[in-house]
């Protein structure tokens, strides 16, 4: 009896090790695509908007204030006919007075200074009219739109199709700046406090 001992216990390890083993592991995938061509995007001034000197006066007490919007153009080149989409990264994520908008910062006492909103206009790609296009899902789904923005792709379409992307070599539109200060009584404004919208335009091939 002692001699069979080790042998029902071996087969008993034998029969329970792989379950053990299996229910230790699992998978790992790593996907991508390398695209042949690449785009450049570019914009005007620098990219660079300045309001200059707004005095406190000037700002409404309880509303927002609209600052006059300023245009910047926006230039798209690629090595080919590319299938991409345009988002926004804010870069002073968490101080904007409307969430989808980009913030300009915080007053020293911490108070959101407001925001600036930017929207795609007179859209050209590879010198024919065309229109823009949102997701909300990361490409999915797609509607007319013209907001650039942290929280959705924009991408181009034809003028006729359904609302789909379309790939195309260059890609030329302005950019409007439509700022907004907070409401002043909600703000301490005892000193100079700066404007300090910062937002990084990236592409995303599709």
């Amino acid at each position: 009896m002692d001699k069979s001992t080790p042998a029902v216990l071996a087969a008993l390890l034998i029969i329970y090790l792989p379950q053990a083993s299996a229910a230790s592991s699992t998978d790992l995938n790593v996907s991508g695509m390398i695209t042949p061509s690449s785009c450049t995007p570019t914009l005007s001034d620098g990219g660079a908007i300045d309001h200059g000197k707004i005095t406190v006066k000037d700002l409404n007490q309880d509303r927002h204030t609209l600052l006059p919007p300023d245009t910047l153009q926006l230039n798209v080149r690629c090595e080919g006919s590319t299938l991409f989409a345009l988002t926004t990264l804010d870069n002073r994520g968490g101080t904007a007075v409307i969430p989808n908008h980009h913030g300009l910062g915080t007053t020293p006492n911490d108070e959101n200074l407001g925001s600036v909103a930017l929207v795609l206009s007179n859209p050209v790609a590879d010198t024919l009219a065309v229109r823009t296009i949102v997701s909300l899902d990361g490409g999915t789904q797609w509607a007319a739109g013209s907001h650039l923005s942290h929280l959705s792709l924009l991408a181009i379409a034809s003028m006729d199709d359904p609302p789909r992307p379309i790939a195309v070599t260059t890609f030329d539109a302005d950019i409007v700046f439509y700022t907004r200060i907070a409401r002043a009584d909600s703000l301490t404004l005892n000193d100079e406090v700066p404007v300090d919208g910062h937002v990084t335009v990236t592409m995303r091939y599709l």
